[in-house]
């Protein structure tokens, strides 16, 4: 039947956005919203990159399962994601935890995230489902990942990161034959499996499985019978399957999308401050890692209806400038200095300030004469004249979340409770 198919599989597919992560290592940025829904890169949200990936791949219908503090991520998704149509056989549904199937609030775990809501799943009568993380930056075509899983016969196919072996011990690591065919799964190992012919590498999880929808709606009845079960993928779901069927790993190489300007497969999770900073900062570069120009695979996102960032002033000390900076609309630099950081939408920069290593969220206004480096600004706050960030370690941890790196994460209301 596969050989006589004349169009992608994933005309076929369901993508299953995984989005009520709790994100706490993300501290403040999280007191408010859902890890996917955190702002990146300028305009998107983190969920952005798997929903793109997934209409990209030409994946026509989504849903997305929220959880934690879903208003932001429901919100954005309700002004981002409403152009599917179902008269084109598309939908797009936003899944919060409703008690369809118990009377359990809440989704007691990733697998069960899916299996509340099997009945909308098996009304679109889809053939392949696609079970993502949402709360990682990466492009993606799982297009390919389909093939491989409908050409390996495979009951299961796990996306996988290629990471040295010992970077994998935070990982849920897959344990591999010489034919990619998982032998093992095994959970934050202290000694990674390496990969057949490669063991200084393992392969770690990126939390994206492929499943012939058939198959998947029994091992979720089966799960939810379990009285022990975790109702999780990574914990329950696919060890049952490497140990009673056939499950197979994809390598994330074989399927990562990459424009002529980047040079290795990009992947990260950004779930701590310093790796968010990073990240975010890292679009700053001449020749960034990760592409966002890239038109043939576009992140999709809500599009603001905003004005052109403005630049004002030219006096010695007091010139709107940017250097090795992004600088979203709606944003006026009014004589203020900008070093390689990353402003989104609606920032108001005032005379004399400096920014060195900012990442500014949407709305803030940076008042005169501040002097800020190596910051994470939350949404909408106002700062104060004259502060100074980044110059004095113990004066910034006394007074903002300040990571292991140096990286300073500023919310209203640690502003607040300033004494200036």
């Amino acid at each position: 039947m596969d050989q006589k198919r004349t169009h992608p599989l994933a005309r076929d597919a369901m993508a299953y956005v995984l989005a009520g992560g709790r994100g706490s290592r993300l501290k403040e940025l999280t007191d408010r919203r859902a890890k996917p829904a955190v702002y990146f890169g300028g305009k998107a949200r983190i969920i952005d990159f798997a929903l793109s990936n997934a209409l990209n791949s030409g994946i026509r219908r989504i849903g997305v399962a929220t959880q934690y503090k879903a208003h932001s991520l429901i919100r954005h998704l309700q002004r981002g994601w409403n152009f599917f149509r179902p008269e084109r056989n598309e939908s797009f549904d936003i899944l919060p935890a409703s008690q369809r199937v118990s009377e359990t609030q809440w989704y007691d775990g990733t697998a069960d995230a899916v299996y509340q809501n099997i009945d909308i799943i098996e009304d679109y009568g889809v053939e392949y489902m696609v079970i993502l993380a949402g709360d990682h930056v990466y492009k993606m075509d799982y297009e390919l990942m389909l093939q491989q899983h409908v050409d390996s016969g495979a009951e299961v196919t796990v996306g996988c990161l290629e990471v040295p072996r010992m970077e994998a011990t935070g990982f849920g690591v897959m344990h591999v034959d010489d034919k990619d065919q998982i032998v093992d799964f095994v959970e934050k190992p202290a000694d990674p499996p390496g990969i057949p012919g490669n063991p200084d590498m393992a392969l770690a999880s990126m939390g994206i499985y492929v499943f012939h929808t058939k198959f998947l709606m029994e091992l979720l009845r089966r799960d939810a019978a379990e009285p022990d079960s975790t109702r999780d993928f990574g914990k329950d779901i696919i060890p049952y399957v490497v140990e009673h069927g056939k499950a197979v790993a994809h390598r994330f190489n074989a399927s990562c999308v990459r424009s002529d300007f980047e040079r290795q497969a990009y992947w990260r999770d950004v779930g701590t401050v310093d790796a968010y900073w990073q990240a975010n900062i890292d679009l700053t570069d001449v020749t960034p890692e990760l592409d966002i120009y890239d038109s043939t695979w576009p992140i999709w996102t809500f599009a603001e209806i905003s004005p052109p960032a403005k630049f004002v002033h030219d006096d010695e000390n007091r010139r709107g400038s940017a250097i090795s900076s992004l600088v979203s609309g709606n944003c006026i630099i009014s004589g203020s200095a900008l070093h390689r950081s990353l402003l989104f939408t609606g920032v108001r920069a005032n005379s004399y300030s400096r920014l060195e290593g900012a990442v500014v969220l949407p709305d803030v206004t940076i008042g005169r004469h501040a002097q800020l480096r190596n910051v994470v600004i939350d949404r909408g706050v106002i700062i104060p004249e004259g502060l100074i960030v980044g110059e004095d370690p113990d004066l910034d941890a006394s007074r903002f979340r300040r990571s292991e790196n140096g990286i300073c994460l500023i919310t209203q209301a640690m502003i607040d409770r300033l004494e200036l």
